[in-house]
């Protein structure tokens, strides 16, 4: 296997944290998209953010369409909690 690069994939339930606000806003949209890029059909990425993310979400559906599925778990005014599920 020299010269192969395998990614292991190894949270037990297929649940990967993904905390926004910790990332400078101008890196965040790319970082998000590389991490959902880096998800198999299955896997889900918990997405906490301080806001509602509606132009993400809107670049998203134009991205990926069917692909992901988007499912808020908590929509409050201090945090956002989103699931993004590859399908």
């Amino acid at each position: 296997m020299a010269g192969q690069h395998i990614h292991l994939h190894l949270s037990p339930d297929s649940i990967y944290p993904f905390d926004a606000r910790g990332i400078a806003k101008r890196f965040r949209h790319a970082a998000i998209f590389g991490a959902l890029d880096a998800l198999n059909p299955g896997e889900r990425m918990r997405f906490v953010n301080d806001h509602n993310p509606i132009p993400l979400l809107q670049q998203m559906q134009a991205r990926y369409g069917a692909a992901v599925d988007i499912q808020y778990l908590e929509n409050g005014p201090d945090a956002v909690v989103i699931d993004f599920i590859r399908q």
